[in-house]
């Protein structure tokens, strides 16, 4: 019913029917007893048929009543309390705030009913006789000024459960939080193997966070709630607003705050003790918390399964990762432009094929890699930009009842807004997918610059030479020395594609919503994560610690003709058809193999014994130097074009005067 307030009476209850317990209370009363108004206090309500009918009863100035409005579902309740008010104008207030808790659909079940009892000008007043649902008001001291409302807890919310007995834990060894409906506890290989607590201990930061931000927003909502009743039962005589409760006491609160900020301190001295029978990082933390502060801790979990709660903690670890792994790039691609800041100028072969094709600038072939990984850092802040959403909420996979406030949740932990569907929340790994997928295109681009540089240390290139202290030696050959760790980010990007692999088979079979497999999702993406910051770093490292052999490279540098492309592009500015100078050209270099010699060295007659069409200029397109200077293309490795390339990425990623 949400109409009117009906003076229907049982004892001295004024009650809104199934759903509402409205009562007036004596302000020292704490437990008023089911009886007739007349009966207890000889008081006179024109609102009570047990008392004298048809007669209004206005509150003396010097007297006061309570007005309790009680949530069994929410578990908080509202105490007005009046004075020198008359009852019909403060009743009809009430009715508002019955249509605002129904609004608000924070009502939804049977309530409790609460007790009304109307001050009496007697001194003595007879003891209370306990009603059929015991649930006590809570009445303000006599001290306390009449004009004042307040918000307290419901009892039940505030009660306490006995602990257990020594015996009761030795036959439960632990029981799990999860073991109500269980009479036996798992056996020992079960535990063994359904443990994850050996590897997701990794996510305490991020429980933690999420725990902090979880009890603030359960503790918020009943503040939402009383802003709103305020405005409906504003009043000349309301002048003050005490709030106790809601579905977390602010005092409740600050105590498992407390109390996480004390597991967080243990577990970075190394003093946590991780547990396997508390299966992850969620219930270890919580049962410690539980031993910490006692019984608040069993409200943290209200409104959160495990389900979000481990998707919630994977996703800000996740966005942390990232930025690392971002972070880590950009030290890499800075290290590779001071390299060819430091070789500006120098010419080597650029290979097709592995075959010599044409001359390119070492600061271009460098920048190619800078390029490369810039683009795998617009993957990692996409997967990022996408992966940030709020899962947490959304419960075991259907949400949940109770008024919680998902989008202040969401936003404490920097999220971009919840996530619209919550079984879409809890049983997708898509963004750990894409995660490693850009992870695995990472690592193969470090494999490639890897293998590059693992050849060019080689004696039959001896383009590099790599300081001592990246390389190692041979236990049996004494002259060796390996450039092993470039040939070890080689070989672990198998393992990052790997971990790429191990997930999509663990996902692809998978019904909604959260399935016990995705605990194994963990693993392969904290290996991925590792496996590249590795990668990342040492190959930083290498780069800052290698020498390019100038006099190597120039010796080997006409060999190969690299200059031909150069000399087509010769005869097509003079008019010559492509494919026409293409041949052309081929001949050129034919002659060039059967006399062993450059195509530089051919005298101007001899090409012209192939086409008339050369002249003495052509000279000036021969040679890796010309021909590198004839590149003059957007992107391409004419000096000029380099340059400006390099200035973008100093300017770009900020790098300084100082190369070295």
């Amino acid at each position: 019913m949400t109409g009117p307030l009906r003076n229907t009476c049982a004892g001295a209850r004024f009650t809104l029917p199934t759903l509402v317990t409205w009562g007036w209370s004596h302000p020292s009363d704490d437990a008023p007893g089911d009886q007739p108004l007349a009966e207890r206090y000889g008081a006179r309500c024109g609102l009570c048929s047990t008392c004298t009918a048809g007669t209004r009863h206005t509150h003396e100035p010097s007297s006061r009543a309570l007005l309790t409005v009680r949530s069994g579902i929410v578990g908080w309740s509202v105490r007005l309390s009046v004075a020198s008010t008359p009852r019909s104008h403060f009743l009809a207030r009430s009715n508002y705030l019955s249509d605002y808790l129904l609004r608000m659909n924070a009502m939804r079940a049977l309530f409790h009913p609460v007790h009304a009892v109307l001050p009496s000008s007697s001194s003595s007043t007879p003891s209370p006789t306990p009603c059929r649902r015991r649930i006590p008001t809570f009445s303000a001291p006599p001290s306390r000024r009449a004009d004042r409302w307040i918000l307290a807890a419901a009892p039940e919310a505030m009660a306490s459960t006995q602990p257990w007995t020594a015996q009761e834990q030795e036959k439960a060894k632990e029981a799990k939080l999860w073991g109500g409906r269980f009479e036996d506890s798992v056996t020992d290989a079960v535990e063994r193997f359904s443990e994850s607590v050996s590897f997701d201990k990794a996510l305490y930061k991020q429980d933690i966070m999420g725990s902090r931000a979880h009890a603030r927003m359960l503790a918020h909502q009943v503040s939402r709630h009383v802003s709103a009743i305020v405005g409906i039962l504003e009043h000349e005589l309301l002048d003050e607003i005490t709030l106790a409760g809601g579905l977390m006491t602010v005092s409740d609160r600050d105590s498992i705050l407390h109390g996480l900020d004390e597991i967080e301190r243990r577990i970075e001295a190394g003093e946590f003790v991780w547990r396997m029978d508390r299966e992850d990082v969620h219930m270890n933390i919580e049962a410690a918390l539980t031993d910490i502060i006692g019984e608040p801790a069993k409200k943290l979990h209200t409104a959160r399964s495990r389900n979000d709660q481990v998707v919630t903690d994977l996703r800000l670890w996740c966005r942390e990762a990232i930025d690392k792994i971002v972070a880590s790039i950009k030290q890499l691609q800075v290290a590779l432009i001071k390299l060819g800041l430091n070789n500006e100028g120098l010419i080597v072969p650029g290979y097709t094929h592995l075959q010599r094709a044409q001359p390119v600038l070492l600061q271009h072939l460098l920048l190619s890699y800078v390029e490369q990984l810039e683009r795998d850092v617009g993957r990692l802040v996409d997967c990022k930009d996408r992966m940030n959403f709020c899962p947490l909420g959304a419960c075991a996979l259907a949400g949940t009842g109770l008024p919680i406030d998902r989008f202040l949740t969401s936003d404490a932990l920097g999220f971009t807004a919840p996530m619209r569907n919550s079984i879409d929340a809890v049983s997708d790994r898509d963004f750990v997918l894409e995660f490693l997928s850009a992870n695995s295109i990472a690592a193969v681009h470090l494999s490639r610059l890897g293998e590059e540089w693992v050849l060019w240390a080689s004696e039959e290139f001896g383009f590099l030479t790599p300081s001592d202290s990246v390389s190692t030696g041979s236990s049996i050959m004494p002259q060796k020395k390996n450039p092993d760790p470039m040939e070890l980010v080689r070989g672990k990007s198998a393992r990052v594609v790997g971990d790429l692999m191990t997930l999509l088979v663990l996902c692809k079979g998978l019904p909604q919503a959260y399935n016990r497999d995705l605990q194994e999702d963990k693993e392969p993406l904290f290996d991925s994560v590792k496996t590249v910051l590795g990668m990342l770093e040492v190959t930083t490292e290498f780069a800052q610690n290698i020498t390019f052999n100038h006099a190597r490279i120039q010796k080997v540098l006409p060999a190969g003709h690299l200059d031909a492309t150069t000399l087509a592009d010769y005869l097509v500015n003079k008019g010559m058809p492509f494919r026409t100078s293409h041949e052309i050209v081929g001949r050129c270099v034919a002659l060039c193999v059967a006399r062993n010699c450059q195509l530089s060295e051919l005298p101007l007659d001899q090409l012209q014994g192939i086409n008339s069409i050369f002249k003495e200029d052509v000279y000036d397109f021969l040679g890796v130097e010309n021909s590198v200077n004839k590149f003059s293309s957007y992107g391409s490795t004419g000096s000029e074009c380099v340059a400006e390339q390099l200035s973008f990425w100093i300017s770009k990623l900020q790098i300084g005067q100082n190369r070295k």
